[in-house]
């Protein structure tokens, strides 16, 4: 199961905006998996998820903590950056797996160095830069992924229509 869409994005408020929309989509137990190159947007798409969330106070990087927690009104979101990881395993090691366990959001900027240690992603967001706009690129992987996408694809519709 396979749903794709591309966002064009010509600014950081724009994938800001782009982030807020993902966040009416989400559901506790989701996994949404941030890709792209360092300076791609993926902490500012972070930060426009909780922002769509309610939360208000200072998003940062979790690049030296790996994690941040952020306990919401409806869900709990974690936001991990695994960039420092050099082998998969150290996910094991660190002890963060407990986190993917169905009742919390989970935010993973550099999935992919978890190797395949992390559950099936709902979401995978790969980031880009292009002619001086940031493209991104969703992709649902799971029902509820699509129901995300969904949203989104609504939202487009009557946004532009």
């Amino acid at each position: 199961m396979t749903d794709c869409t591309e966002f064009r994005l010509a600014d950081e408020a724009a994938t800001l905006d782009l982030g807020r929309r993902i966040a009416g989509g989400l559901v506790p137990g989701m996994l949404v998996a941030l890709h792209g190159p360092l300076g791609a947007g993926k902490t500012t798409l972070a930060r426009g998820v909780l922002r769509g969330l309610g939360y208000e106070g200072r998003v940062k990087s979790p690049t030296y903590a790996l994690v941040e927690l952020y306990e919401l009104s409806r869900l709990d979101l974690y936001h991990f950056d695994l960039y420092r990881f050099a082998h998969p395993e150290e996910l094991i090691e660190s002890g963060l797996q407990e986190a993917f366990n169905g009742s919390n959001v989970c935010i993973v900027e550099w999935a992919e160095r978890a190797g395949n240690l992390l559950p099936v992603a709902d979401l995978v967001v790969n980031l880009e830069m292009a002619d001086g706009e940031r493209i991104a690129r969703l992709a649902a992987h799971t029902e509820n992924g699509t129901r995300c996408l969904q949203q989104l694809h609504n939202w487009v519709a009557g946004y532009h229509g």
